[in-house]
């Protein structure tokens, strides 16, 4: 997980410079593919559940891991913009069969209703590709240039690994529940089972949003605020060690409690740190502190909350419906908060994302409803 994030989601924000003033391709279009990456990821998201489903999740990683080298050599060799960002939509294919969604999936059918302390503990150390990728993305630019550090990346995941995967990844002893999955690959839900589905749909598409969003125009927005370029890397640099910190404290928990306080927890922290910033309280800290938090362990309800509501048997074609729209709304969100910038200004869009948050607490309120009409073993409502 570290480095098939640090190559791809996290790939664009060290190497757009570099390739920019190497190729003079305009930056949007360059940073642009990693939008392009998300939305050929959010289609192909469906088939990819199906396909470990079917097959295990171990066939899967595995190609994921090739399919992302592919799209890394593309765009290494590429010579024009064209092929670059077809590289970019080859890399959305890996990055469907090779991040959390996929790996989640695989646990789930490796682990069953057991599987959650194994999504906690990948999230944790998921959390640290960005620190591990980062400065050796800038190292290897300076060392071999954009170029070499795409082939570099690209030979660590045929390597190393691939060959981890198809070693240490045992596949699925549990027998999938093939008939939830009919001829046409459409889901057989329940109404109960679609309320909940489309709900926590809801909430993943508006938390790619104004993550998103916050992820590309964080820095800018505390800017806006007055607050100097130096001090917003500074306070920036809270939201990593606060996203760990909470995924600890989860993993520390045991899974004793329902995914759905877990989630819970998660859509209020994130509201509340959003809601503090956009009312410009002098507590910038605390505020980016909070949303940190709340993003870290909304990726672990995010793993385990439909692996609960769902079962084993419907898991990897639940999680790849419920990815596709996550994906393609943190494909759009980059230019939706341009836009919202340049129509309505800076102030106005920390508001629209502190709302966006509300309204995901509102929701979370709603699937709460629904899930309290059947049983859930531990959970007390």
């Amino acid at each position: 997980m570290i480095f098939t994030w640090g190559s791809t989601y996290y790939l664009i924000a060290v190497l757009a410079a570099p390739i920019v003033n190497d190729t003079g391709w305009p930056l949007e279009w360059v940073v642009g593919s990693l939008s392009l990456g998300l939305l050929v990821a959010g289609l192909s998201a469906p088939t990819i559940g199906d396909a470990i489903s079917r097959h295990g999740g171990r066939p899967i990683l595995a190609l994921g891991c090739l399919i992302i080298a592919v799209g890394l050599a593309m765009i290494a060799a590429a010579p024009n913009l064209a092929i670059f960002m077809a590289g970019w939509a080859v890399l959305g294919i890996g990055m469907t069969a090779g991040l959390y969604d996929a790996a989640f999936s695989t646990l789930g059918g490796i682990y069953g209703e057991k599987a959650r302390p194994s999504i906690t503990t990948l999230t944790l150390w998921g959390g640290f590709a960005s620190t591990v990728c980062w400065p050796l993305s800038a190292a290897m630019v300076d060392a071999v240039g954009w170029r070499g550090a795409c082939f570099a990346y690209a030979a660590i995941l045929v390597g190393v690994c691939l060959p981890l995967t198809l070693a240490m990844v045992p596949q699925a002893t549990r027998p999938l529940k093939q008939s939830s999955v009919d001829a046409d690959a459409t889901l057989v839900l329940s109404p109960r089972e679609r309320a909940m589905f489309w709900l926590f749909a809801s909430i993943q598409i508006i938390a790619g949003l104004f993550v998103t969003i916050v992820s590309v125009h964080l820095l800018t927005l505390l800017q806006a605020r007055g607050i100097s370029l130096a001090e917003a890397v500074t306070l920036g640099a809270l939201i990593g060690p606060a996203q760990v910190g909470a995924r600890v404290l989860e993993m520390l928990g045991r899974g004793r409690h329902h995914p759905m306080w877990t989630l819970s927890a998660a859509v209020v922290l994130c509201a509340g740190g959003l809601i503090v910033l956009a009312a410009g309280l002098p507590i910038v800290g605390l505020a980016l502190i909070l949303y940190g938090a709340g993003n870290g362990i909304f990726s672990i309800a995010r793993g385990a909350l439909p692996l609960s509501l769902f079962g084993p048997g419907q898991y990897a074609p639940i999680m790849g419906r419920l990815a596709r729209p996550g994906l393609i709304a943190q494909a759009a969100a980059p230019m939706v908060g341009a836009i919202l910038i340049s129509r309505l200004g800076y102030d106005a869009l920390l508001h629209v994302i502190a709302a966006l948050a509300a309204i995901n607490v509102l929701i979370a309120g709603m699937l709460w409803q629904v899930v309290r009409q059947r049983p859930l073993g531990r959970v007390d409502c």
